[in-house]
């Protein structure tokens, strides 16, 4: 054998553990969540810090909980949903896109209305109560009743209230709960009715009133693992997010432990 060809073949030999090796190293493992919009703050640190633990890459996409459970139901590749709205899980539990036993819920919120922070109007949310009166000429920011949990809750409480007629073609609809608050922050509405948490992480809106717990139903958020390749991180994710730092977070944010 000539000496190149000794050399190359000893440089082939001596490589070859270090591939074999290399082969033997899994994949970093992936994870992306499919995550109500009215979570981004908390879960974007509660994310950050469950990468650092696990070494799992985290991937969140916010977004209404109708549009994520057809994103679910369309086939997307993602590995947890956490739904604002019960009704919206139990769609992309019909879709048998989610993996069985996973499915629990994670947190509460409250629903409030809110002004902008220099605004001088006040409201006692009881039935019959002005909310047109106050309004003037602007409108209602509101994620759209029909679709959006947020919107939901709002138009349930109107009702239950007796004030749906006077808003009901006075409200500017938004995509999400978060693009209802933008509309308030910015000064564009008056009035809009969002979660106590989204309230909490605006500095340029202020809480005007909250509405009674009875008047809707209860903002619970469900999630649960999705069937396929990210199953595995996902039920991990599941228990992170339930875990005592976790808690914390979301404590601080203004969520609540589901029971």
């Amino acid at each position: 054998m000539r000496p190149i060809r000794r050399l190359a073949a000893a440089l082939l030999l001596g490589l070859a553990p270090a591939l074999a090796a290399a082969q033997a190293v899994p994949a970093p493992q992936e994870l992306t969540v499919l995550a109500a919009a009215s979570l981004k703050g908390p879960l974007d640190g509660i994310a950050a810090d469950f990468e650092k633990s696990s070494g799992i890459k985290v991937r969140l996409s916010f977004a209404a909980s109708s549009a994520l459970a057809r994103q679910i139901e369309s086939g997307v590749p993602a590995g947890l949903f956490i739904s604002a709205d019960l009704d919206w899980m139990d769609f992309a539990e019909k879709t048998g896109r989610l993996a069985p036993g996973t499915r629990g819920n994670l947190l509460t919120n409250e629903l409030v209305l809110i002004a902008p922070k220099d605004s001088k109007v006040e409201l006692k949310i009881a039935p019959g109560f002005p909310i047109g009166t106050a309004l003037g000429s602007g409108r209602l920011a509101l994620a759209q009743p029909d679709s959006v949990p947020a919107g939901k809750y709002a138009k349930a409480a109107f009702t239950k209230l007796g004030v749906w007629a006077d808003v009901e073609k006075r409200y500017a609809g938004a995509e999400s709960v978060r693009a209802a608050l933008a509309f308030v922050a910015r000064g564009e509405a008056p009035l809009g009715v969002v979660y106590r948490t989204d309230a909490n992480a605006e500095p340029a809106v202020r809480i005007v009133d909250v509405f009674p717990a009875d008047s809707h139903p209860p903002v619970i958020y469900p999630f649960a693992a999705i069937k396929g390749p990210q199953e595995e991180p996902a039920r991990r994710f599941q228990a992170w997010l339930r875990g005592p730092a976790s808690r914390l977070t979301w404590g601080t944010a203004g969520f609540r432990p589901a029971r």
